[in-house]
């Protein structure tokens, strides 16, 4: 049981960054008070991961042969360059970062699943398009809604802030359903005794102890350094993101949760122009992306040279 250590760690640092995605908006927007996030959101992960969790897991693990050495040398390299990257505020990929040091070992030991690549890398791209476009759809159909049924600006917060809540939750089910697979994928399969619904609880579990230790800061800097939200546009958002991270959950690709909400959020910043949208900081969150899997590609492999025969 002892390569697990290297996925408790990466879950936590997976939660201590991704747990931003789904609250973000509404912590960052003064909206929900972060310890009610941060226990929601714990909760919504560990059903995710336990109910939904197992197509990802089974994709993860056919990517590459892995043995009780590579598992821990993966979950480690993914984790040091998750942690690197949230000390430094940036919402990165984890699911980026866990197929790179996977892709690492594949590379090292000749025998990756190229298919596998190509269906993973495929639905990155199509992961921030597609929330952008909902987010942007989702946003014309809210306004028509508020517009066309009358009620006062009191009934109208409460039902966003009610709404934040819902969709923040439902946000968290599906982080823990998708990228739990992140956690434990290379698992599956090498811990005798131990079923994928086990692995999974397990990811879960170590997913929500990030959440809970230490996600305030980044849950910060996703809501406000891209396009400053309300209550209305982080409902958006957060929409946008949960709907699109479960549909990828649902299809067993794991993606990311941070280029989801970014996606939607610049969707949002689009609809009330371009020059709303931080670019620079959405520029260094492009080079946080492109880093983030060859820098755990890089130190999966070098862990392979150095501590395998």
């Amino acid at each position: 049981m002892w390569p697990l250590a290297g996925g408790v760690y990466l879950g936590w640092a997976l939660g201590s960054n991704d747990a931003a995605n789904v609250f973000g908006t509404a912590v960052a927007s003064g909206v929900v008070r972060f310890w009610r996030a941060a226990l929601l959101c714990a909760a919504g992960v560990v059903v995710g991961a336990v109910l939904q969790g197992g197509p990802g897991i089974e994709t993860l693990s056919g990517l590459t042969e892995q043995t009780g050495s590579t598992v821990l040398i993966v979950t480690v390299s993914a984790a040091v360059t998750v942690s690197v990257m949230t000390l430094a505020r940036l919402p990165i990929s984890t699911s980026q970062a866990v197929v790179g040091a996977i892709t690492g070992i594949g590379l090292a030991t000749e025998r990756m699943n190229w298919a596998g690549i190509v269906k993973v890398v495929v639905c990155w791209v199509s992961t921030p398009l597609g929330a952008l476009v909902f987010s942007i759809a989702v946003y014309h159909l809210l306004h028509l809604f508020f517009r066309l049924v009358p009620m006062g600006i009191l009934t109208r917060d409460r039902l966003l802030v009610g709404g934040l809540i819902v969709v923040g939750t439902y946000g968290s089910y599906a982080l823990g359903a998708n990228n739990v697979a992140n956690v434990t994928g290379v698992f599956s399969g090498q811990i005798a005794g131990v079923s994928d619904r086990e692995l999974a609880l397990i990811g879960g579990a170590a997913i929500a102890l990030g959440v809970i230790t230490y996600s305030r800061r980044v849950m910060l800097s996703v809501g406000t350094r891209i396009v400053r939200l309300n209550a209305f546009t982080a409902f958006i958002a957060v929409l946008a993101m949960a709907v699109t991270v479960h549909i990828f959950a649902v299809i067993g690709v794991p993606v990311s949760t941070s280029q989801a909400i970014v996606g939607a959020i610049v969707g949002v910043g689009i609809v009330h122009g371009v020059y709303n949208v931080r670019l620079r900081m959405l520029r260094d969150i492009g080079v946080g992306w492109l880093l983030t899997p060859v820098v755990a590609l890089v130190l999966s492999a070098a862990g392979y040279a150095v501590f395998t025969p």
